[in-house]
C-alpha cells in the first residue's frame, strides 16, 4: 500500500464534512478555513513520540484518541471551540490493522467535537504523530473572549477539573514500578491513554475564569506558568489536592486505599501535584464568581475543585489542613531536564 492509497483509505472522508468553517479539506496543497464573523482562530500543535509519550504496546485506537485529545485540551484551556485539525504521521510500516484502529479512535473523538481533519502528511520512519488543531474564539465588542495564562489576580481562587495523578499511577504500574490490582490498573490506564479533553468546561468558563491552562506536565509546573505570566504567587491546600487521586478517593477511605496500594502520603502528593498527562483544566477566577464557576461545572458536566488562591507575593506555597507549610520537591515533567 502506497502513501496516497493509505491517505485515501484511512484518512480521507470524502463528502463527510462536519464543520461549516471548512471551505476545502483534504485533496489540494492547502486546506481552506472560513472563520465566522467576529472570531479569532486559536491554533495549537502537539507531538506524540513512541517511547516518550506512549508505550509501544498501546492500543492504536486509544492512541488515535489521545493524539487528538491532547490538542483539544489546549483549545479547552483557551476557551476555544474546535473546528479542524491536520495530522502529520510517521509510520515504520503501513500496517492496515493498526491504521484502521488508529483512524477509528481519532475520528470518534473528532466527530464528538465536530472537528474535521483537513490535511497533513505521511512518511516512513519511527512512529511519530503530530497534530495541529484549529479553534474559534468569539470577539465581543472588540474584545477577545480567549482564556489566557496571564489573567490571574491576587484574591482569585485556584481550581482544577476532574481528578489528578491516575495517569502517572498507571504509567508507573505499566513500567513495573508499582504493583496495583488489575481492575484498578485498567481504570487508571484509561486516564493515561484516553484522556477527556475538557472542551465543554473551557467554553463555559469564557467570561468567568481569569486565567487557565491545561495540566499536561503536572499541576504545580503548569500552575507555575500561570503565576509567571500573571506576575503573582499562589498558596495551595495539599489536604484538598491529595483527594484528587481517583484511585484512592473512590474507595470510601482514601488513607486505607493508599495503604493497600502501599502509597506513602508523599507518593500520593507527588502523583497529584507533579504526575502529568492528566489533561484537566487548571484555572483561576475571582472569589465573587464561585457560584458561577459551579454553574459552569454543572453545565459542562465536569466536576471542579477549589484547591487554593492567588496571592500578590511571588512564589508557590503549599500548606496542609492546619495551614502549616508543606515541604517536598514535586518536579513536573520536562523533556530536556
Amino acid at each position: 500500500m502506497g502513501e496516497f492509497e493509505l491517505i485515501e483509505r484511512y484518512f480521507k472522508r470524502g463528502a463527510h464534512q462536519l464543520a461549516r468553517e471548512v471551505a476545502l479539506g483534504i485533496g489540494d496543497d492547502c486546506a481552506l478555513l472560513q472563520p465566522a464573523p467576529d472570531t479569532q482562530i486559536a491554533i495549537s500543535s502537539d507531538m506524540l513520540v513512541q517511547g516518550r509519550h506512549f508505550l509501544p504496546e498501546v492500543d492504536p485506537g486509544a492512541l488515535g484518541h489521545k493524539a487528538l485529545a491532547v490538542n483539544l485540551s489546549d483549545l479547552a484551556a483557551c476557551g476555544a471551540q474546535p473546528r479542524a485539525f491536520t495530522l502529520a504521521l510517521a509510520l515504520p510500516q503501513a500496517d492496515e490493522r493498526w491504521l484502521a484502529a488508529f483512524s477509528r479512535g481519532l475520528f470518534a473523538l473528532a466527530d464528538t467535537h465536530i472537528c474535521e481533519l483537513i490535511g497533513g502528511d505521511t512518511t516512513q520512519g519511527p512512529l511519530n504523530i503530530c497534530i495541529t488543531v484549529f479553534g474559534e474564539v468569539p470577539v465581543v465588542s472588540g474584545r477577545s473572549q480567549v482564556l489566557l495564562r496571564s489573567g490571574a489576580r491576587p484574591g482569585d481562587d485556584v481550581y482544577v477539573s476532574g481528578t489528578l495523578g491516575d495517569a502517572r499511577l498507571a504509567l508507573d504500574a505499566l513500567n513495573g514500578k508499582l504493583d496495583i490490582p488489575a481492575a484498578l490498573l485498567a481504570q487508571a490506564r484509561v486516564r493515561l491513554e484516553q484522556p477527556t479533553p475538557r472542551v465543554a468546561l473551557g467554553l463555559a468558563l469564557r467570561g468567568v475564569a481569569s486565567a487557565a491552562i491545561d495540566v499536561s506536565d503536572g499541576l504545580l509546573g503548569d500552575l507555575g506558568h500561570v503565576l509567571k505570566a500573571s506576575n503573582c504567587g499562589a498558596i495551595i491546600n495539599t489536604s484538598v489536592a491529595i483527594e484528587l487521586l481517583a484511585a484512592c478517593r473512590h474507595s470510601g477511605n482514601a488513607n486505607a486505599a493508599a495503604d493497600r496500594l502501599q502509597l506513602s502520603h508523599e507518593q500520593r502528593l507527588s502523583y497529584v501535584l507533579a504526575g502529568g498527562d492528566d489533561y484537566e483544566l487548571l484555572f483561576t477566577a475571582p472569589a465573587t464568581m464561585r457560584a458561577t464557576v459551579q454553574a459552569a461545572a454543572r453545565t459542562s458536566d465536569t466536576p471542579v475543585t477549589r484547591i487554593g488562591r492567588i496571592e500578590a507575593e511571588p512564589g508557590l506555597r503549599l500548606i496542609n489542613a492546619r495551614g502549616k507549610p508543606v515541604s517536598g520537591r514535586f518536579a513536573s515533567f520536562d523533556h530536556f531536564a
